[in-house]
């Protein structure tokens, strides 16, 4: 095994984007990772027209800028490697062209097609041939929405590229779809690990733009000539990472063995195990859990929680009213109101899309005979004990499912820098959570990276590794029994 080897993640999220150099020393389990950010962008989607969108061109600009910030920097990456968000992808043509910017998951064009497509196919059909929980923005209901539409674009393409592989084609000219993402679609079969083409054929959707899927570690190409040149570059080698960002954030997770609970923070929350095969039972079903792709042909059971969206959402509204604060003012002001006086449901349907969102929450306190949180911090309070308890209905609900039992949670993402949060959801779930590292799914990018270039033999190595180089903040539960008192009250409003 080599030492000092260096590699470039991207890791872009739903609100923001990060290039990231990882400098690895020493051998296997034993060696140390250190990681330097060296860009950071933010991710604003765009509205035209009815529709939202992803910038995709100056999210491709602001990787370049990553790459030449790298170099200029005195650092040598061996290899680099993306990952994004899921579900969302672009088309090209024959001649390998963008056939316009890709539809950004929050536009309501996919409302009302879960329902639909439930009603003629059958929602224990979909479940059973995806594994995937019923989210409105999967891929499979996006495109529905596109045939739907009459869109011009489905008969004009030749390739559909999910996001981290359509930066990555226009990067080094090599078409491929990566296996974690491709698994957020709801067009994977769980258990051959192939594309679901009679579902297509039955859905009218072309089954020759799905490329076969390609597994994470896999050295796929370098950066074009083309690209060099207008960077002034040298060439790098491109690995297929777990190009979902929750994929590599829970390669990322710091544990000791192979039963564990995580749950990825950020603007999503992913709250789930890791496990050898997909688990489709009746009851999977109905907690609406998702088997997505993880690295190492792994899946990882799971449930999409609203998360932190909430709190960005309502702080940018709170900002363009001129009612600025900072995250942390945000999170103090929480900390000093009066816990435990309104709950949401965090996975309501009304909150998925942009604007409006403190009046969302209060209409639903109002609605569901609560007191309605007037201030900001009391908005925030409420975001963050909802939150919490959520997590704890969700662990039990992927305990009772796997039939494991977990001794506590590992947190990772940028979310655990919000410690009221960790402290709320310890003293919600009355366990440990053990919260770290921070960059959590460009650390996991890194490792995958690593591992295809020789330097770990297995993901326990590569987990070694993380324990060895971040340090861990481990919040106890406090004040359990008024917790469990929240959370009977909780289950109370959301069950109702």
């Amino acid at each position: 095994m080599e030492k000092g080897r260096t590699v470039l993640a991207f890791d872009l999220g739903a609100s923001s984007g990060r290039a990231v150099i990882g400098e690895l020393q020493g051998e296997g389990g034993s060696a140390a990772l250190s990681v330097t950010e060296i860009h950071r962008f933010e991710n604003v989607p765009v509205q035209m027209g009815e529709r939202l969108y992803w910038d995709f061109p100056r999210l491709l600009q602001e990787l370049k800028i990553g790459f030449r910030k790298a170099f200029q920097s005195g650092f040598r990456p061996e290899s680099f490697g993306i990952d994004t968000w899921g579900v969302d992808f672009g088309l090209l043509d024959r001649n390998g062209e963008l056939l316009g910017n890709p539809y950004h998951y929050r536009d309501n064009q996919t409302d009302g097609l879960i329902e639909e497509l439930c009603g003629t196919y059958g929602k224990e059909r979909l479940f059973a041939e995806s594994g995937l929980q019923f989210m409105p923005f999967n891929t499979i209901y996006q495109l529905h929405a596109m045939k739907k539409a009459g869109s011009p674009k489905l008969d004009q393409a030749e390739t559909l590229l999910l996001m981290p592989d359509l930066l990555l084609y226009f990067l080094t000219g090599v078409k491929i779809c990566e296996f974690t993402n491709a698994t957020t679609t709801q067009l994977i079969h769980p258990h051959t690990q192939t594309w679901n083409r009679e579902l297509m054929s039955e859905l009218g959707l072309p089954p020759g733009m799905f490329l076969e899927p390609t597994h994470a570690g896999t050295i796929v190409g370098r950066l074009t000539d083309d690209v060099c040149k207008e960077l002034d570059v040298p060439s790098v080698e491109a690995v297929a990472v777990g190009t979902h960002d929750t994929a590599s954030a829970v390669a990322a997770v710091p544990a000791s063995g192979t039963s564990f609970a995580y749950l990825s923070c950020g603007t999503w929350s992913l709250l789930g195990t890791e496990l050898a095969q997909p688990t489709l039972s009746a009851e999977a079903l109905a907690c609406n859990f998702t088997n997505e792709g993880g690295v190492g042909r792994t899946y990882r059971l799971l449930k999409n929680i609203m998360g932190l969206w909430l709190l960005q959402e309502c702080k940018r509204e709170w900002d363009a009213k001129g009612k600025g604060h900072s995250f942390p003012e945000l999170v103090r002001m929480a900390a000093e109101a009066p816990a435990f006086r309104s709950f949401i449901d965090p996975d309501d349907l009304r909150f998925l899309h942009p604007s409006g969102m403190p009046d969302k929450i209060r209409g639903y306190c109002r609605e569901t005979g609560q007191p309605v949180p007037e201030t900001e911090g009391a908005i925030v309070r409420c975001i963050l004990e909802s939150l919490a308890l959520c997590y704890r209905q969700t662990l039990e609900s992927v305990e009772r499912v796997s039939g494991s039992t977990f001794g506590g949670l590992h947190m990772v993402g940028g979310g655990i820098q919000n410690e009221l949060l960790c402290r709320f959801t310890a003293n919600a779930l009355g366990k440990p959570v053990w919260a770290g590292p921070v960059e959590g799914s460009a650390i996991g990018n890194m490792l995958v990276q690593l591992m295809a270039l020789g330097a770990f033999r297995d993901m326990a190595e590569a987990r070694a590794c993380v324990r060895n180089s971040f340090a861990l903040t481990t919040y106890e539960p406090e004040e359990t029994d008024r917790w469990q008192a929240a959370y009977t009250e909780y289950r109370r409003i959301v069950s109702a």
